[in-house]
This record gives structure tokens, sequence and C-alpha cells, in this order.
């Protein structure tokens, strides 16, 4: 049979990596060896058939062997980039960052000119291990070196200075990109969010829409919970709209985030509707639908909720009973928030917390029974923090209660000088 050639184990090897086929791979790899050991043609030598070939163990988790095929006839030859980049590629994927950045280190001194493919993985690396020193030196080649910055790079520098903290980089970037794809505005978010701007992060989303790019699921898991924060309702409605018309379907988090913003900018009526149509709900599924009930001051919704979660068999966890009970808190039934703290650990085997503390005191304290309430705080299993005597002090300030008010006021400035 005729031996294949250059293209034919081009193309062999591309379908091997695209189906993650170790054996065929192998058998590909073991039929080149034998081709050059014999002294026929000599393939390896090629670099794209070495690349892929370093490309195809790495997916398959082999890295130790890709590192092997890198290394035979390393001294022998002048390793082209494409080579470097693969090995580099590989280490990055899984989880060798920093030897992928030793290996593009140890390419830079053997004089090899890098190019974009070159600089991302260097970059990747740098944003993988928070290496800004060494990121900024990759910065300064990319604007030494005679090509142009591509996409992909631009990206790469604006992952680094988020990852770094570097707002102000970041800006700059950002700012002299010729082109802008959905992960560049994506970066350009999770800054603002980092540095805590979250007005900023929802106008930036808006410009993004302006820009008729659409989204990604990265886009959406970031902005619902920064939508939810700062009760941007609209841009909520919008990311769902984007939601309901894309084809991929939305998984369990981005539900659940949905929900939440919903929640927190009291549209119970949409938050209920996404409950509803889900095909799967988990604890936090539950959770998320209760807590906006007792927030939004439905606390007989949220009791009535609570008992439908326990039936469909879920066990309610710490976070279930800090909704309730702070519901229980603001909406003054204090009977209903005793039983519940009560139930917690009898019934449901829930460790109350110094958070479940605090709310009981709130209870107790809101409704006039201020002693009752300094019994709780004597009685606790763990220290009371602050925020319990700083419960207690607005139940006194609110009752009147002077002499009491001192000793706490006291016991508050020990704790919390400032």
């Amino acid at each position: 049979a005729t031996e294949p050639d250059l293209e034919a184990y081009s193309a062999l090897l591309h379908a091997c990596i695209s189906r993650k086929s170790l054996e065929h791979g192998q058998r590909l790899y073991l039929q080149l060896l034998l081709s050059r050991d014999r002294g026929n043609l000599n393939l390896l030598i090629n670099p794209t058939l070495k690349s892929k070939l370093i490309t195809l163990y790495s997916v398959c988790g082999r890295v130790d062997e890709a590192c092997r095929i890198f290394e035979d006839g390393f001294e022998a030859e002048q390793v082209p980039e494409s080579v470097w980049v693969a090995m580099a590629i590989g280490y990055s994927r899984n989880g060798h960052s920093k030897q992928a950045l030793l290996l593009y280190c140890n390419m830079l001194c053997r004089f090899v000119q890098p190019g974009n493919f070159s600089f991302s993985t260097a970059l990747k690396a740098c944003s993988d291990l928070f290496e800004l020193r060494v990121g900024r030196a990759v910065h300064a080649q990319i604007i030494k070196s005679n090509e142009e910055p591509d996409q992909v790079v631009y990206n790469g520098l604006l992952q680094l200075y988020t990852q770094c903290g570097c707002f102000e980089d970041v800006l700059r970037v950002f700012e002299v990109m010729p082109q802008r794809n959905i992960v560049s505005w994506n970066s350009l978010i999770a800054g603002f969010v980092r540095q805590g701007q979250l007005f900023e992060a929802v106008d930036t989303f808006r410009r993004m829409q302006g820009e008729k790019l659409g989204f990604s699921w990265v886009t959406l898991t970031t902005m619902l919970p920064v939508c939810a924060r700062v009760t941007a309702l609209y841009s909520g409605k919008e990311i769902h709209a984007q939601i309901v018309k894309s084809i991929a379907k939305p998984d369990l988090p981005v539900l659940n985030s949905l929900m939440n913003m919903y929640a927190k900018c009291g549209a119970m009526d949409y938050c209920k509707r996404v409950f509803d149509g889900m095909q799967i709900k988990d604890l936090t599924s539950w959770n998320t639908l209760l807590t906006g009930c007792a927030i939004n001051g439905h606390m007989t919704e949220a009791m009535e909720l609570f008992d439908e979660m326990v039936s469909s068999g879920f066990r309610p966890d710490g976070v279930t009973f800090i909704a309730l009970l702070s519901g229980c808190s603001h909406a003054g039934v204090t009977n209903e928030g005793q039983r519940l703290f009560d139930r917690m650990n009898l019934e449901f085997g829930v460790s109350p917390t110094s958070e479940h503390y605090a709310c009981l005191v709130d209870i107790l304290g809101r409704s006039g029974r201020i002693n009752e309430a300094l019994e709780v705080v004597k009685n606790m299993p763990v220290k009371p923090s602050g925020s319990i005597w700083g419960s207690l002090l607005n139940a006194c300030q609110l009752y009147g209660d002077v002499s009491l008010a001192e000793v706490i006021a006291k016991r508050l400035f020990e704790l919390e000088p400032n």
C-alpha cells in the first residue's frame, strides 16, 4: 500500500484531534516513527505535523508524551514558533501555566521571534498566574513587534489587567483596540465590577448592546448579579429577553441568577414566572424565590413556599432560615419567628449561626421583648457579634430603655471601637 503523504497525515491527525481519538493518533505517530527509522521520508520534522501531534496528545491529557514529541530532534533543528506555541498551549490547557510561561521564556532565549500566537499564549499564562510584572514585559514586546496585535492579543491584555486589578490599563487597552468583540466587552464589564463601579458596568453593558454584538453566557452571569445589586430592572429584562431568544438553553445557575435579579428588584411576578418555567430546580432555586417573598413583605407566601419546598423533598439549609427569620422580623410575626428558630435544629438539623441569632434577637427586640432578647444573647453558644448588640441597641432606643442602651452601647464600642 502507498504510504500517506504529508497532506494525508495532516488531515488524519486533524480528525483525531477533533474527536480526541488518542488510539488512532498513536497509530499514526508509530507509522511516522517507523517511516523515519527505516530511512524513508521523515515527516516528523515538518512543523505542522509536529504541532498537530503535540496538540493531539495534549488535548487527550498526555502532556508528558506531548513534551517528548516536542523535544524529539530539539537540538538538531531550529524549532519554529508554531511548535513552541503548540507545546505552550498544551501545558496551559492542562493547568500547567507556569511551564507554559517558562517555555515562552526559553523560546525567547533561543532567539525565536514571537508573534501573535506566542503573545496570546504567554498573556493567558500570566493571567492565570497573576504574573503582572512578566505580563507587562510581554506587553512591551507586543508594542515593539513588527506584527500588528490581533483581537486575541488585545483580549489577552484586557484579561491580564482585569485579573491583576489594573483597571487604568484595562481602559487604555480597550480604547486603543481597532475592533472589539464580546470577549473585549466582557473584560471591561468585569473590570468595572471588580472596581465596585456597578452603574458603570450597567452603562457599559448598554453600550455593548448598542453595538449589536449579542451576548455570551459570561456576560449574563456577570451582569445579572450587578442588575440585582443596583436594581437595574430594565437591563435585567433585556438580558431575560435575550435568554428567551437564544437557541441554547440557559443552565440552572443562570436561571437562579435571573430569579435573584427579579427578587432584588421587587418584581416578584417575574421571579415566580421564571421559577414556574424551570424544568429542574435545586435548593438555590427554592431559596431564591423564598428570599424574594420574604424581603418583599410576602411572608404568608414565603411560609407556604417553605412548606411546599419541604414536602417536595428539599431539605432547608442555613440560607433558608436566614431569609425566613429576616422576613419574620420585618413583618413583626414574633411567635412564628421563634417557632422557626426552634425548628431549625430540632426538625432539620441546621445549627444556628451568629446570623440566625442576630435575626432572633431582632425579632424579639422589634416586638418589645427586650429582656427575652437579652437572655438569648447571654445564652448564645457563640460570642455575640457587633450586629447582634446593634440589634439589641436599636430595640432599646425604639422602646426607650435608656439604662440598658447605655450598657449595650459600651459593649458595642468595646467590640467595634470605630
